[in-house]
C-alpha cells in the first residue's frame, strides 16, 4: 500500500470505528478524555484473557480502587485475592508494583512516553504501545491479536507467526496515523474482534476489504500462517495435605518471583518433567513439611499451565501440634486467602479424599 492508500484506509477504518465502536468499561465515550488508570488497569488484565472475562474484574477493581493513588494503597494480599480467576499472577504482582511507583513516586500520572512507559513494572512493548496510543494520543502502534490478523491477512503474509511478528509491527506503525492515533488502534482492535475473526470473517461488512490481499485471494482464513505447534510437556509432583488435630491446615506463601509468585500454597514438591516412576511417594516425604504419618489420597490432581500440564499426588497427613512453616488455616476459612485455582483443586480433591480426624 502506498501513502494515499494509506490515508484512505485509515479514513474508513475511523469513519467504520465511529459507527461501530464497542461500548467497553474502560473505554473513554466519544468526546471526553481517556483516563490512562482505565486504559493501564484494562490492558494489564486483558493480557491473555477475554474481554466478557475482564469486564466484572475491572468493575470490581474500579468500584475498590477509584484511582491508582488507592489501589497503590492495598496490600498486595489484596490485590492478588481479588485478581483469583484471571491467572498469571505475575501480572498481579506487577500491577500492584507499577500502582505503587506511579502512586508515590510519580504523583500517581503515568508518563506521556512510550519509553517511559516501558520502565515501569509489568509494562511490556504492547501496553506501552496501548498506553500511549489510547491514553495519550501518541502515533504508537500496538498489535495484540487481533491487530496481528488483520494486518497479517491485509498484506497476505506468508511468513507463519511468531516469525512473521517484527515485519507485522512495522506495517502496524505505517498504518498509524499521527492523528487519532488511540481511536486507529482501537478501532483495529474491534475490527478483529467483531469482524476479522480467526473464522468465517465478514469480509463484506470490512472498511479495509477492498485494500485486503488475503481477501482478493479468497484465502482470508488461511492468515495468519502459523508453525507447528510444541506439545506440551508434563510435569509431576506431590503436594501435602497437613492438618492439626483440631484440622486447620497448613499453607504457606509461594516465592515472589516464578509461577504463582506470592500466592497461597499447600506445600508441594518440586514440580519436574520426570515419569511417574520417578516421581516416588518416598522421594516426596523425605521433603515433607513437617513430620507425619503420611498416606497417599486416591487419585491426581490435574491442571494445566500454558506450557506445561502437571499432575500432583497428594499426600495427606496428621501431626499432634502444629509445627512447620506457614499459616494454619481452617478448612472453611481458605477461601480468604489467595489460593490459586490449582490450589483449589488440591483442596476440593483432599476435602473428597482424606479421612476424618
Amino acid at each position: 500500500m502506498d501513502q494515499k492508500s494509506i490515508l484512505t484506509a485509515s479514513a474508513r477504518l475511523l469513519a467504520w470505528y465511529d459507527a461501530n465502536r464497542r461500548a467497553l468499561p474502560w473505554r473513554a465515550a466519544p468526546g471526553t478524555a481517556p483516563d490512562p488508570y482505565h486504559v493501564w488497569l484494562s490492558e494489564i488484565m486483558l493480557q491473555q484473557t477475554t474481554v466478557a472475562a475482564v469486564t466484572p474484574y475491572f468493575d470490581y477493581f474500579i468500584e475498590r480502587w477509584p484511582h491508582i493513588g488507592a489501589l497503590a494503597d492495598a496490600s498486595l494480599d489484596e490485590v492478588l485475592h481479588a485478581w483469583q480467576g484471571l491467572g498469571y499472577y505475575a501480572r498481579a504482582r506487577n500491577l500492584h508494583k507499577c500502582a505503587g511507583i506511579v502512586g508515590r513516586q510519580l504523583g500517581g500520572r503515568f508518563p506521556a512516553d512510550e519509553a517511559a512507559l516501558r520502565r515501569l513494572p509489568g509494562i511490556g512493548p504492547y501496553t506501552a504501545a496501548a498506553l500511549a496510543a489510547i491514553a495519550f494520543g501518541l502515533p504508537a502502534a500496538p498489535v495484540d491479536g487481533n491487530i496481528e490478523r488483520v494486518i497479517a491477512r491485509l498484506f497476505a503474509l506468508a511468513a507463519p507467526l511468531p516469525k512473521a511478528k517484527p515485519r507485522i509491527k512495522r506495517l502496524a506503525e505505517n498504518l498509524t496515523p499521527e492523528s487519532r492515533a488511540g481511536d486507529h488502534a482501537q478501532a483495529m482492535m474491534d475490527l478483529g474482534a467483531g469482524i476479522c475473526t480467526p473464522k468465517r470473517p465478514e469480509c463484506g461488512c470490512c472498511p479495509l476489504a477492498m485494500d485486503c490481499a488475503a481477501r482478493a485471494a479468497g484465502k482470508a482464513e488461511a492468515y495468519p500462517r502459523k508453525g507447528p505447534k510444541k506439545p506440551k510437556p508434563t510435569r509431576r509432583g506431590w503436594v501435602f495435605w497437613a492438618r492439626d488435630d483440631t484440622g486447620r491446615v497448613l499453607i504457606r506463601r509461594r516465592p515472589e518471583a516464578g509461577l504463582l509468585g506470592g500466592m497461597m500454597e499447600f506445600p508441594s514438591t518440586d514440580w519436574i518433567e520426570a515419569p511417574p516412576s520417578e516421581v516416588t511417594q518416598d522421594a516426596a516425604t523425605a521433603s515433607a513439611p513437617l513430620p507425619a504419618e503420611w498416606r497417599r489420597l486416591p487419585g491426581l490432581v490435574r491442571h494445566s499451565f500454558t506450557h506445561f500440564h502437571l499432575e500432583l499426588g497428594v499426600l495427606s497427613g496428621e501431626c499432634a501440634s502444629p509445627v512447620g512453616e506457614g499459616t494454619w488455616c481452617a478448612v472453611e476459612k481458605l477461601g480468604e486467602h489467595a489460593l490459586p485455582n490449582l490450589m483449589k483443586k488440591v483442596a476440593r480433591h483432599a476435602i473428597q479424599h482424606a479421612e476424618p480426624l
